[in-house]
């Protein structure tokens, strides 16, 4: 279970303690429903929002929420829905959608800042909006071109629509039942037939899932049963349910922590894992000392680490896998709870120091705005309760030193101290397997970030372009058509003009790790016809720059092996120091296969370096150095 520490100042701390999964579901059943809502969170009426949070703070959620007084709730139309069936697309429905929940929140968070029942009537009438919707969820999660009432599938956003609605109804309840008692009785029905009943009665795959999909809905699900659920023995249901899927969940992940789908998923992975964990620790605390961790606690803790431990510096994290951002990945007002729940120093100081460079204190609603693909409320709402604790936080960015993660095969290293003289390098390098949730074939590549110019933070020089825009192909038989994915766009070699393929038997082999020095052994990731019997890459951090040496055995020369380096720097070929007796060096614009969320992402421009290996040797050795 977790056991909650109160502190002098009265506030809740939590300290996970998860000794024995039966305690802690027979205690969260005998709590009432009404016992639950009360330790949830104070509602929109409590002087606690007015009072304890900052003016400053306050006047940017109201600023933030004025900008949709008066305007339309918007229609999503069935045409939009039917382009992912039709033509593939999904972002055009997405933008609506999101946009949509974006207004609710935004004037629900405006309403409880201020709490003078002028954003009411906006928010009424979203209600009826959202109860006209036929499904909360998006057309890529959804089996029909149009959505039919009767089919009310429990997908990602499905639940985190549900949980939006669930939070409204909660925290402006009275001012709702003043409206009309039969406005929150329509709400309850609505979240009970959309995602109540179906989440309980069917048997969804990601209830046994190791990946996001799993704790992001059971997160958003739990919200619901606890604030809507009305029927004791469904209520206890759903929770032995919730709590049996996240223990799925956890026990999947490696020990280290580490989060295959990469620093962009954290977010909706173990970051949602710890809100079942925080919401089912309200249901049900119990005060005193904790109970001596097992096992299970110190992955936890380690899934939790993972947040920093592969965080670059300058705002930027290591991007491998799906990830839509290389900067702003972690959010504040998830870091710092989770911190906090677990008495993780360098998590609190890590979120105090998010907030505090972002901007938190005196402009929240910015980044509330893109804490999600649309403002996640019930987070910033528990993070806002924690707002002193995180005004005393001392903040502090993790630039750790040496990070190995074992299991996943992560290595990142840091040199240098970043000042005009001896600017800093920062390298991550994978191994892994290219059967990995949100995969990409890139075993063993790498990513490289220096302040060059010294004492000005950590900048891209050598990337993992990361991925584009979702489409009806990035999750098909399709994906890896999809340049992103392959590895001639990763930081890898083409050996005999092959590349890596997909699939968990396609991996590497850890030779040696010490601190900032990683041998892998990638030869395993490449096909037969690749012709290659090992091929290993040592990468080292040094305080004079990064060194790469490619020493490997073919079982046949065939054609030109190709060492590729990706980059958005047009002078990134200044950095790389190489022996052109063995390497011929080009440069690729690759600009043009960039889509709008990569231009976002990256800028307006994007390069490959491609290094041909002259030698036709069959047993070879390379090195180079990135200075």
């Amino acid at each position: 279970m977790m056991s909650l520490l109160k502190n002098n100042t009265g506030i809740r701390r939590c300290r996970v303690c998860l000794f024995c999964t039966f305690f802690l579901v027979s205690l969260c059943f005998c709590v009432s429903k009404t016992s639950a809502q009360t330790r949830l969170l104070p509602q929109a009426d409590n002087p606690f929002w007015r009072d304890s949070i900052p003016v400053e703070m306050r006047q940017s959620y109201i600023r933030y929420g004025e900008q949709y007084l008066g305007r339309p709730w918007p229609v999503l139309p069935w045409t939009v829905f039917a382009e992912f069936k039709t033509m593939g697309n999904r972002v055009n429905y997405e933008g609506l959608c999101f946009e949509k929940r974006r207004q609710l929140a935004a004037l629900v968070m405006a309403e409880i800042m201020e709490g003078d029942g002028r954003f009411l009537r906006d928010i009424i009438d979203g209600m009826g909006s959202f109860c006209e919707e036929t499904w909360w969820g998006i057309p890529a999660h959804y089996g029909k071109a149009v959505p039919q009432p009767e089919l009310q599938e429990v997908d990602l956003f499905n639940a985190e629509t549900a949980s939006l609605v669930a939070w409204t109804r909660y925290m402006l309840e009275k001012s709702f039942e003043t409206f009309s008692p039969d406005l929150c009785r329509r709400l309850d029905r609505e979240i009970e037939r959309r995602i109540l009943v179906p989440a309980l009665a069917r048997d969804y795959w990601w209830k046994t899932a190791g990946m996001n999909w799993n704790p992001w809905i059971c997160s958003n699900w739990l919200t619901c049963v606890l604030l809507c659920e009305r029927d004791e023995a469904r209520r206890t249901e759903a929770i032995a349910q919730i709590w049996k899927a996240t223990n799925t969940f956890i026990d999947a992940y490696p020990e280290d922590g580490g989060c295959d789908e990469g620093p962009g998923y954290w977010d909706r992975a173990a970051a949602s894992m710890f809100e079942v964990l925080n919401l089912l620790a309200i249901d049900g605390w119990a005060s005193g000392d904790p109970v001596a961790a097992n096992g299970k606690a110190r992955k936890i803790r380690n899934m939790a680490a993972y947040a920093y431990k592969t965080y670059i510096g300058n705002d930027y994290c290591v991007n491998f896998a799906d990830a839509h951002e290389n900067k702003a990945v972690q959010q504040v007002n998830i870091v710092y709870p989770f911190g906090l729940f677990l008495g993780d120093k360098t998590m609190r100081e890590f979120g105090a120091w998010l907030g505090h460079r972002k901007g938190v204190l005196t402009d929240p609603a910015v980044l509330y705005d893109r804490s999600g693909n649309f403002p996640t409320l019930g987070r910033e709402l528990f993070f806002l309760r924690h707002i002193r604790d995180f005004i005393a936080e001392k903040p502090r960015e993790p630039l750790l030193k040496d990070v190995w993660l074992s299991d996943l095969q992560i290595m990142t290293a840091r040199r240098g101290s970043g000042n005009a003289t001896a600017p800093t390098y920062f390298v991550a390098m994978k191994g892994g397997n290219n059967g990995e949730s949100h995969n990409h074939n890139d075993v063993g590549s790498f990513v490289v970030y220096t302040s060059l110019k010294g004492g000005e933070g950590e900048e891209p020089l050598l990337i993992d372009p990361g991925v584009g825009e979702y489409t009806a192909k990035t999750f098909s038989d399709g994906r890896y058509d999809i340049w992103t994915m392959q590895s001639g766009y990763h930081n890898l070699p083409q050996i005999n003009g092959v590349d890596q393929r997909e699939g968990r038997s396609y991996a590497a082999k850890v030779v040696a790790h010490q601190n900032g020095r990683l041998t892998l052994d990638i030869a395993g990731a490449y096909p037969q016809e690749a012709m290659v019997k090992t091929w290993r890459r040592t990468v080292q951090a040094m305080k004079s720059g990064i060194s790469v040496t490619e020493d490997y055995e073919l079982s046949a020369y065939r054609q030109p092996t190709r060492l590729m380096l990706m980059t958005t720097r047009p002078d990134a070929i200044r950095h790389i120091r190489y022996d052109t007796r063995q390497l011929d060096v080009t440069v690729e614009d690759i600009s043009d296969l960039l889509d709008p969320l990569l231009k976002g992402m990256w800028g307006e421009k994007m390069y490959r370096i491609v290094m041909t290996v002259k030698s036709k040797k069959t047993k070879n050795q390379i090195k180079y150095t990135i200075q």
